[in-house]
């Protein structure tokens, strides 16, 4: 026991090692975490309460952010405590609860992109059998479907990462427990484990790739061979958004656990995991809502209500 830490404890070095602008950073991501759980917590509640929303795209979007809200409040919160505070640790149960959650998320929002490029392909290129093929059986199952299989990727690597012995220092060069970065302390070989990692995670990405691929490429091919102008303008602004938010998401994925690790640099995976777990989270939300007519009239017609009901209860006073 040294200075309240026991050997089991891990100490996160955070974002940015002695930078002197602790400050504004701190007050930027605090901002950040404000506008991506708001925003996301907004959107369920438009798409739970608009009945003009009650369709299987904006139930996937919900689930989306659902997931954004979870993956930010498992590593930000933490990082601006750590920020403020002499004693930087982390309980060796904390950072496995820790890395199970972010895996969780990450594995089940690969799959979800994945299951709402089908969505919008079966939306553009079987429209009449749209509210056959997405009823609401389906989508449920569709969304434990990616539930399911980001939760399975936790169970998987979680347990595994835990129980590599790690001695000698405990320092880890990141904001949070992400398993590279734990992996870096291991004084054990574990090439084997990382092995089984890569190969977890590509076919991770490498599934949702393929539908995503699949079903964009199915989708290009009917706009292509429609007439009319106003139905391919309307084709590419329900997609133009998903393919926006995939980008963004799967190639920062890409770069953490697909690139070998001869390409990284401690200092590189910090501003990569801190744009996919901080910046993302608060951009879907945004992206969704900014580019689309109805969640933008929903959420019109929401404010409206609320001002409304100030008035009326302002007169009453």
């Amino acid at each position: 026991m040294k200075n309240g830490t026991t050997s089991s404890d891990f100490i996160l070095l955070g974002l940015l090692v002695n930078s002197k602008a602790t400050g504004i950073i701190f007050a930027v991501i605090f901002a950040i975490l404000m506008v991506a759980v708001t925003a996301n917590l907004v959107m369920i509640v438009l798409i739970q309460m608009d009945t003009r929303l009650h369709t299987p795209m904006y139930f996937l979007l919900s689930q989306l952010s659902i997931m954004d809200t979870l993956f930010i409040c498992t590593t930000v919160p933490k990082l601006l405590v750590d920020m403020v505070s002499k004693e930087k640790t982390i309980s060796f149960v904390a950072c496995g609860i820790q890395i199970f959650l972010y895996l969780t998320m990450i594995g089940s929002e690969f799959f979800l992109l994945g299951l709402m490029a089908y969505d919008r392909y079966v939306a553009v290129c079987n429209p009449l059998r749209y509210p056959v093929l997405m009823n609401r059986r389906v989508c449920l199952l569709l969304a434990s479907g990616a539930w399911f299989g980001g939760s399975l990727d936790g169970f998987l690597l979680t347990p595994i990462t835990m129980n590599v012995p790690y001695c000698g220092s405990h320092s880890i060069n990141h904001f949070f427990c992400e398993i590279p970065a734990v992996l870096r302390l291991a004084c054990a070989d574990s090439s084997l484990y990382e092995t089984l990692m890569y190969i977890c995670c590509v076919l991770m990405l490498l599934i949702p790739m393929c539908m995503i691929s699949t079903s964009y490429s199915l989708i290009l091919l009917t706009v292509h061979r429609m007439q009319s102008a106003e139905g391919r303008k309307k084709a590419f602004t329900t997609c133009s958004s998903h393919l926006t938010v995939v980008s963004i998401f799967y190639g920062a994925a890409f770069y953490t656990y697909v690139l070998p690790q001869s390409f990284h640099t401690p200092e590189q995976d910090k501003v990569v995991s801190a744009f996919y777990t901080i910046i993302t989270p608060m951009l879907n939300p945004l992206i969704y809502s900014l580019r689309n007519k109805d969640v933008m009239g929903a959420f019109k017609k929401f404010f409206s209500r609320c001002s409304s009901a100030q008035k009326v209860s302002t007169n009453d006073a």
